[in-house]
């Protein structure tokens, strides 16, 4: 990780947040010493060939999320923190996927709408283009530190009544059951890293362009008709993705 080796100059992604993301990575790969501390913003100015000002942004930029922590007068540490598990399988669920790992675990609905399905939207869920759909956009949170943000979307005809039983029951299992869904399970899941866009950024309390998992979700009913298509931003420094394999025919 000598020099400027690996940055982009020029490339639309400022030099403190490849910096920033350099150091997360660092971090995982042992640059802080035993004791959690990082080397002198000098040190890695010299390290990443910028300036101590871009550093200090970097820096600034991780204390922000929560990655990394100043002591006065004794340098800066890594924050440790446990990072919540997420198990994504056959029937992925938010509260019981972190249970036992939280002891406030909520989700609240930010705001919903009814909106023509986009072309990706009416194809996950077996609609026609333009079809009326209900969006959600919700925040997870455990014990009071956001975790999640996801955009949801259900068919407006079969479940017109979605937002307002996910606002009494705060939970979108329930409120599928309140629609009529006793059971559903997950269809297909993809999950790629990419930086938080700016209501990412505002929601999950992360700084500019910080790192999220972004998952693309569809769950069907028993049945197999689609149910729920979602996209889901995880803080990538608070959360791990389990990818649970399906159970084999016969298996224990």
């Amino acid at each position: 990780m000598a020099g400027s080796a690996g940055l982009q100059r020029g490339a639309g992604v400022s030099l403190w947040r490849q910096i920033a993301d350099r150091i997360r990575l660092g971090v995982a790969a042992d640059l802080a010493d035993q004791n959690g501390r990082l080397p002198p913003e000098t040190e890695l100015a010299e390290r990443f060939g910028v300036n101590r000002h871009t550093v200090r942004a970097a820096i600034s930029a991780l204390a922000h999320e929560g990655v990394l922590q100043a002591a006065q007068g004794r340098g800066t540490y890594v924050r440790r923190q446990r990072r919540l598990v997420y198990p994504i399988g056959e029937k992925t669920r938010f509260s019981a996927g972190l249970e036992g790992q939280s002891h406030d675990l909520r989700s609240e609905l930010l705001s919903h709408r009814r909106e023509a399905a986009s072309p990706e939207v009416a194809e996950a869920l077996g609609l026609r283009p333009d079809e009326e759909t209900v969006r959600l956009e919700v925040l997870g949170s455990a014990d009071g530190t956001p975790v999640s943000r996801a955009t949801l979307w259900f068919s407006s005809s079969r479940f017109p009544d979605i937002a307002d039983h996910f606002v009494r029951t705060g939970s979108i299992t329930e409120a599928l059951t309140r629609s009529g869904i006793a059971d559903y399970s997950r269809a297909s899941t993809t999950v790629e890293a990419r930086h938080a866009d700016e209501a990412d950024t505002g929601e999950l309390r992360l700084s500019p362009g910080a790192i999220v998992l972004f998952m693309r979700a569809l769950n069907v009913d028993p049945d197999g008709a689609p149910i729920q298509y979602s996209l889901t931003r995880f803080a990538a420094d608070r959360m791990t993705l389990l990818i649970q394999s399906p159970r084999q025919p016969g298996g224990g």
